[in-house]
């Protein structure tokens, strides 16, 4: 686009004028070398002068992500949403995932959602392992987010799982190592000295048989793949988790058994406490199956609570 100039103007702001842009745009495309015969935004065109505007191509617009798939809704207000996550479900959009996440899931419903985060990551206060499932709360408005925030910073918000692991713990037992992205493999978080404080509590519930047991976990702190890497650091894995370390074929691995089970926290609104229980996925009940009257009892969402109560109040305070 060849135009003459029929005014002593700026040359950012002429392109702004011409184009109807921002001026800051109109410099951007000043210093991208798209208009010929202007070599800075400041610079003085005067009357007479030609110029070449050359319009960069526009980028295709990315089809929104197809969401055909459903996430179970186990608690909601007009402040807080707390769904059941499944397994595979990215929780929001990353450089290397593609696919639909729980961001769009929720979008795709008409959910309010707070913004506080940023447009990528609306409604999301914490977040779980793709791989992971269970409970996860949904921030609907910028104050229940500034809320729950806090609250997880104090440890007044937090989550009780559950783990099949492939070797029984020998104790109840804290683990208090730090942690830090993996020094070879970027994937992976390791125990690593000067890392982030991180602290977790794990207790026995049942012997599953072939050495595999149901544990229970609670985080005193909330770094990546936590309880993972703490098991890990006592030669115990998760069943199904073979980034960390766990033996057996992919193909014959039905799911990673960690589930966030119990859900609390206390209403952004009421202040009242909020537990919620979020249901085992099929590949877990299938797991434990043969042990379901024992399960029932053990499983009781006062129970789990109490389990560490005990726990934690002889050995480590809170």
């Amino acid at each position: 686009m060849r135009v003459t100039i029929t005014q002593n103007i700026r040359a950012d702001r002429f392109v702004a004028d011409h184009l109807n842009i921002g001026r800051n745009e109109a410099a951007r495309l000043i210093k991208l070398g798209f208009v010929c015969g202007v070599a800075k935004p400041a610079q003085l065109l005067k009357t007479g002068d030609e110029i070449t505007i050359n319009m960069p191509e526009a980028a295709p617009i990315e089809a929104a992500p197809i969401v055909d798939f459903e996430v179970p809704t186990l608690y909601e207000d007009d402040e807080i949403l707390i769904v059941n996550k499944p397994a595979g479900l990215v929780v929001h959009s990353a450089p290397s995932h593609k696919g639909a996440t729980l961001v769009d899931w929720l979008r795709s419903k008409g959910f309010s959602l707070s913004t506080a985060s940023g447009e990528a990551r609306s409604g999301i206060v914490h977040r779980i392992d793709k791989e992971t499932t269970g409970a996860l709360c949904i921030a609907k408005s910028n104050a229940a987010h500034r809320s729950l925030a806090a609250q997880l910073e104090s440890r007044e918000m937090g989550r009780y799982y559950l783990a099949i692991v492939d070797r029984a713990l020998k104790e109840d037992t804290i683990v208090d190592k730090p942690i830090a992205r993996h020094p070879k493999e970027r994937v992976k978080m390791a125990v690593v000295t000067g890392g982030r404080t991180a602290k977790s509590a794990f207790v026995k519930l049942l012997g599953l048989g072939n050495n595999q047991e149901l544990i229970a976990a609670k985080l005193f702190s909330g770094r990546t793949h936590q309880i993972r890497v703490h098991l890990q650091s006592l030669s115990i894995h998760i069943v199904g988790d073979t980034l960390y370390g766990y033996k057996q074929p992919k193909d014959k691995i039905a799911a990673i058994y960690l589930h966030a089970y119990l859900l609390y926290l206390q209403h952004p609104k009421s202040g009242d406490l909020v537990m919620v229980k979020a249901p085992l996925s099929a590949p877990f009940v299938d797991k434990l199956e043969i042990h379901k009257e024992k399960l029932d009892e053990i499983l009781q969402p006062d129970a789990v609570v109490r389990r560490f109560d005990r726990f934690l109040g002889l050995r480590h305070p809170a």
